[in-house]
């Protein structure tokens, strides 16, 4: 199943979706698409209109390939302006993801401040190869998405740069209008920006995730590119605490992302 897929899945039985292993990380299930398929089962509970404004995400445990999910939701409140949503992911009766969501409708403001510029990046063209899906080496979600690196260094490198990213985009989905769920798993595509500051191999995973999306989202389609830049702020005692901007290919910022990342050496 790809992305769409698996989008429809949920969206028509929330209350039992299985994960191919094709969409594992390691022993999990890819964390971007776990997310994702959570964002659609609100979407579908609250119903059209008030955009998701932001997400807060607990990894509570690992969610197992090709066993049965829950995706359960809750609205906690149901504002003027703004919904509050609470969704749960339960497998095998526990929960395994946690997602906190406020979905609203813009209001007339004076405030109008516009975003920092992008940082400079490679052109795609100038950028590093594709990093390939292979079998044993990459998580097997890797043959669903596509990376150029573009700035910073390669997992388990021994690349000391703060900042690390490149260019992205989903593989294997057709040309569709993307919305919040495709970007969910654009940003949560690359790795723990600890990865590369590592001279061999180990694990390394998402303990929270808070994302927020600028609205309305540019209107993109699912081939094209974007680009993506992480700054690990601090890292000790095996976390690390990161901030994230995912762009269009002309710099115009998508989506703001702060992570709390494990690694285990």
């Amino acid at each position: 199943m790809n992305f769409t897929q698996l989008l429809n899945a949920v969206r028509e039985h929330p209350e039992s979706v299985s994960v191919p292993a094709s969409w594992a990380q390691g022993r999990a299930i890819f964390g971007g698409l776990m997310v994702a398929l959570m964002h659609e089962a609100m979407r579908a509970r609250l119903g059209e209109g008030r955009p998701v404004r932001s997400l807060a995400i607990t990894f509570v445990g690992p969610a197992a390939p090709q066993v049965p999910i829950s995706f359960e939701v809750e609205v906690l409140r149901e504002g003027k302006a703004v919904s509050t949503l609470l969704g749960r992911a339960v497998q095998a009766g526990q929960v395994v993801t946690v997602v906190q969501g406020s979905f609203g409708d813009g209001r007339p403001s004076v405030v109008d401040v516009r975003a920092r510029p992008a940082m400079e990046m490679k052109p795609l063209e100038q950028s590093a190869g594709e990093l390939p899906y292979i079998k044993g080496v990459t998580p097997e979600f890797m043959r669903h998405v596509d990376l150029r690196w573009a700035i910073g260094g390669l997992p388990f490198s021994g690349n000391s740069a703060r900042q690390m990213g490149g260019w992205v985009r989903l593989r294997d989905v057709a040309d569709e209008p993307v919305n919040e769920a495709h970007l969910l798993a654009l940003v949560d595509a690359w790795p723990p920006s600890l990865l590369p500051h590592l001279k061999q191999p180990a694990a390394g995973s998402t303990l929270t995730w808070t994302i927020e999306f600028i609205q309305p989202v540019p209107r993109l389609s699912t081939l094209d590119w974007c680009r993506y830049c992480v700054d690990t702020e601090y890292a000790r005692d095996g976390y690390g605490h990161a901030s994230a901007a995912l762009r269009t290919a002309e710099g115009e910022l998508i989506a703001l992302s702060r992570q709390t990342v494990t690694v285990f050496a």
